[in-house]
């Protein structure tokens, strides 16, 4: 699977945070997420579930940088939701085509500058 190939697949999850639409994500069956605000998930059915219970929260995303090291693409990204913005990093493998697994790092402010 190419770069490009890889990118689209990751952007495909990401775009459904602002269409709502989980159609176009190809998550693996035994697909994991896990989070910091929560447990870790396992099955593409949990997760559509989950997905889709929080789907509503999310007003939009504003995708900053994508890192392509093998199999895992590591994303920044903005989300907006109901509660503020967070500042997300996910890290993502992809196994033939299909996401394998999410495990999301995240906060919801900037961090504070460093004084000297």
């Amino acid at each position: 699977m190419s770069r490009e190939e890889q990118i689209r697949t990751v952007e495909a999850y990401l775009n459904c945070f602002a269409t709502k639409d989980l159609s176009n994500v190809s998550f693996a069956e035994d697909v994991t997420f896990e989070g910091p605000r929560m447990p870790k998930l396992t099955g593409r059915e949990v997760i559509l579930g989950f997905l889709t219970s929080i789907l509503p929260m999310v007003k939009g995303i504003e995708l900053k940088q994508h890192i392509v090291e093998g199999d895992y693409i590591a994303t920044l990204f903005d989300m907006e939701t109901v509660n503020g913005v967070d500042h997300v990093f996910d890290r993502i493998h992809i196994v033939d085509g299909e996401i394998k697994g999410i495990h999301a790092f995240y906060y919801p402010q900037q961090a504070p500058e460093a004084h000297p």
